[in-house]
């Protein structure tokens, strides 16, 4: 019996082993994220270097007196947060213990939290009469019609500006009921299982999102590639825009409509869908379908805000 013929055993080299380690470490954590990340490290990085302090391992009297530092140039809670996470996350990678856990720091985030800590002040959600004041007001030009095509699929889907952004032509297909819109990945599908929304056809033609995004289409001549491009005022459709371009356009199309802007930012489209179709009576279930909010909790926030004054007990009491 002959016995198959073997190659030579060839060691794996450990230094690709570890670039390739550190490319998956990389991909556990979206762009979005791990640029935030980056920004947040350099931030400490030059705090550090001014004092003459170690980065990495950092002490954790440095992490506390850094906190104390940014919350005393009055930067929000939240960002605190975050610059603590990155901090974190890159002594953990660096095989180092987290500074998170340790008593001091924990001890002096806490006072912060207590002292300058608030309550966040979300957005107002685009109700389905803002949205149509927004939409009237829109030049019918390039631009006009590309906000157009984005403020009411972002509404109609209740996407994320980041989703928004990231679709492209092969991600939307046209079919007799409307249209349906790929999702390949989002902020809770960051393995990117992908995940199918439908958009129906609207009512009226004005503020039908399927209309809408077949009429950018068509003005843009995109036939693949990112939907949503930058126009410039001459009507010449440039490179793919950027999230915060979203939250401009909003900002934009609510100042237009006679609306305050600062009171809506990108994600007032999510959380307007939310509203208006619980408002509508649409079930929590059917909601989280069209959203893909995963926590019950997150979405009844929207809903408690958005019906403050529909679902009162006190407008009931006849005073």
């Amino acid at each position: 019996m002959l016995l198959p013929v073997c190659s030579p055993f060839t060691p794996p080299d450990p230094t690709v082993d570890t670039e390739r380690t550190h490319d998956y470490v990389a991909m556990a954590r979206s762009p979005n994220t791990l640029r935030a990340y980056a920004a947040d490290l350099r931030d400490f990085e030059r705090y550090c270097r001014r004092r003459g302090e170690a980065v990495l391992p950092a002490t954790s009297q440095t992490v506390a007196a850094y906190l104390a530092f940014l919350a005393d140039q009055g930067r929000r809670v939240a960002t605190l947060k975050r610059r603590l996470a990155a901090i974190s996350q890159a002594h953990q990678l660096a095989g180092f213990p987290s500074l998170t856990a340790d008593a001091h720091v924990r001890s002096v985030f806490k006072g912060i939290r207590r002292h300058h800590g608030s309550a966040p002040s979300p957005k107002a959600p685009i109700m389905i009469e803002d949205l149509r004041a927004m939409v009237a007001a829109l030049p019918d030009r390039p631009r006009g019609t590309r906000n157009r095509a984005l403020l009411l699929l972002g509404f109609a889907g209740g996407f994320r500006r980041s989703e928004l952004n990231d679709l492209t032509r092969a991600d939307v297909e046209f079919c007799r009921d409307g249209l349906i819109v790929t999702l390949r990945r989002s902020k809770t599908d960051q393995e990117g299982e992908g995940r199918r929304v439908a958009i129906p056809y609207g009512s009226l033609p004005q503020t039908c999102p399927v209309r809408a995004l077949r009429d950018w289409l068509s003005t843009a001549g995109i036939a693949e590639g990112a939907i949503f491009r930058a126009v410039t005022r001459q009507g010449f459709i440039r490179r793919p825009m950027t999230t915060q371009s979203v939250a401009l356009i909003v900002k934009q199309a609510a100042k237009g409509a006679g609306l305050d802007p600062r009171r809506f930012a990108g994600h007032s489209l999510r959380a307007g869908l939310c509203t208006s179709a619980a408002r509508a009576g649409v079930s929590d279930r059917a909601i989280m379908n069209q959203t893909g909010h995963r926590s019950a909790a997150t979405l009844r926030r929207y809903i408690r805000d958005g019906n403050l004054f529909t679902d009162n007990a006190a407008a009931r009491l006849g005073l």
